[in-house]
């Protein structure tokens, strides 16, 4: 999400941070660059990690891993017995478990409120790339100009992850993973739930840059937008409580203060409603529609 990582470390006046929990969950299909990185710079991110907790003055972390990565459970528990403090949590794959309240909940127990912050609960969290990159900065006052990012999908030839500076042309990426397939439908930055499409290959990699999954064209067609039933799936599958149905409507009409009653800024975006629509409708588009305008009306009024 690239939220500046010095804020997390200034806890709000009043309150204090009792633990820090590293996202190591990476819950997004095809998505492998935090598996990875965890494989491969596992005592860095160790490292990084106590540096964290001096920072944050806690003297407990945990490093939540779901159970589909059982080679980064085992390599980073067994380094997790020298370090005193850290501990190795195994979670079931349920996406979204790598969300940031959804981590929380199912490491410490404890709920974040509505329109609260994670250290409202005692909690800060932070991506294991991120670790590493302050590992990286302190130890080798080395800044963040480099991530690791998954180049993926079903019909690239050569699938892989790749250590990759800010600022590369995604088409360099795909080159080094063989090329774009004939059958290219789309081109996403980031994840098939989360990610956003991209219109040219000539857009470049950032700090949050995760992955580069090309779909093919058949599962990147635009279905039919059919009306709602009223089966209220959405719901059901909504991690955050909300009723997406309903967000989308309010934001289909421009009823800004109603969304912002409805909590549409506790949306996280993970697609869930969209993905399990048996009438296909946009809703995560429109919930970020309704989103942007909660928050520009909230800029307004602050202004005044």
């Amino acid at each position: 999400a690239t939220f500046p990582t010095h804020v997390k470390l200034l806890p709000p006046k009043g309150m204090k941070a009792e633990v820090l929990i590293i996202n190591g969950v990476e819950c997004e299909p095809y998505l492998t660059a935090d598996h990875r990185l965890m494989l491969e710079k596992g005592e860095e991110i160790m490292v990084g990690t106590k540096i964290l907790m001096k920072a944050l003055e806690v003297n407990k972390a945990v490093i939540g891993i779901e159970n589909n990565k059982p080679d980064a459970i085992i390599y980073m528990k067994k380094l997790s017995e020298e370090y005193e403090g850290i501990s190795v949590t195994a979670l079931k794959v349920q996406y979204p478990q790598g969300g940031e309240k959804q981590l929380i909940k199912a490491v410490t127990g404890r709920e974040v409120p509505s329109g609260g912050l994670p250290i409202a609960v005692g909690a800060v969290v932070h991506n294991v790339g991120t670790v590493f990159a302050v590992y990286e900065a302190v130890q080798k006052n080395k800044p963040l100009f480099e991530r690791v990012v998954t180049v993926t999908g079903k019909s690239v030839s050569e699938p892989k992850n790749l250590l990759v500076r800010t600022g590369t042309p995604i088409s360099m990426l795909i080159e080094a993973a063989g090329g774009l397939p004939e059958d290219t439908g789309k081109i996403i930055s980031g994840g098939p739930m989360m990610g956003k499409a991209l219109n040219s290959t000539e857009v470049t990699v950032t700090k949050g840059t995760s992955g580069i999954l090309i779909l093919p064209k058949e599962e990147s067609k635009r279905r039919e937008i059919k009306p709602c039933i009223r089966c209220a799936k959405c719901v059901g599958v909504c991690p955050m409580g909300l009723e997406p149905f309903l967000l989308m409507t309010l934001a289909e009409k421009a009823l800004i203060e109603r969304s912002e009653k409805e909590d549409v800024l506790d949306c996280i975006e993970c697609g869930s409603c969209s993905y399990t629509c048996p009438s296909d409708r946009p809703l995560l588009d429109y919930i970020r529609l309704g989103k942007s305008a909660v928050g520009a009306m909230r800029r307004a009024r602050s202004v005044k």
